[in-house]
């Protein structure tokens, strides 16, 4: 029976879409990433393109992460693991767990929902009420109103006033 290579295994799982069995476990948190190897062996050797190396407890630590790529690979007993490390990290960044992120958005919802419901009522409210301005008087039956007095500059013609406006002339056109 043979045995299938592990390198090949990871192609055909990658190929394929199955996960591969064992996986990295990068930790963020400020600026610090903490990266743990897949490999449950003590003496595991980490290398990387990052110059400085820290490693407690089978971890490689790396503080002051400044966003830049990272090749890094912990091998043991023959066996070798790689991973290519591209993460954000920043130093005014405030960790949230789910269940803050969703109580912040329910509270938002909420509140708007009480501000348009007090817009409603009151706009509601109003809308019957006349307004209460100063010059406000008691109504009672509606009276008709005589129509306004017009100006004198625009009477109209009459017809036994045309030589008022007898110099203006009509023009063909």
């Amino acid at each position: 029976r043979e045995v299938i290579p592990e390198a090949i295994y990871n192609v055909i799982s990658l190929l394929v879409g199955l996960p591969p069995d064992k996986e990295f476990l990068v930790e963020i948190s400020g600026t610090t990433v903490t990266i743990t190897c897949p490999l449950a062996e003590e003496n595991i050797d980490w290398q990387s393109t990052r110059k400085e190396r820290v490693i407690r407890e089978g971890k490689y630590i790396i503080e002051n992460y400044d966003s830049s790529p990272t090749n890094v690979s912990c091998s043991a007993n023959k066996k070798k693991y790689d991973m290519y490390l591209k993460a954000r990290v920043c130093t005014t960044c405030e960790e949230l767990d789910a269940l803050a992120v969703t109580g912040i958005i329910i509270a938002d919802l909420l509140i708007t929902f009480g501000v348009l419901i007090l817009v409603y009522y009151f706009s509601k409210d109003r809308k019957g009420r006349a307004s209460t301005s100063a010059g406000n008087r008691p109504r009672g039956q509606k009276t008709q109103r005589p129509p306004p007095v017009p100006n004198p500059d625009y009477e109209p013609i009459r017809k036994g006033q045309r030589e008022v406006y007898a110099g203006l002339e009509t023009r063909g056109f």
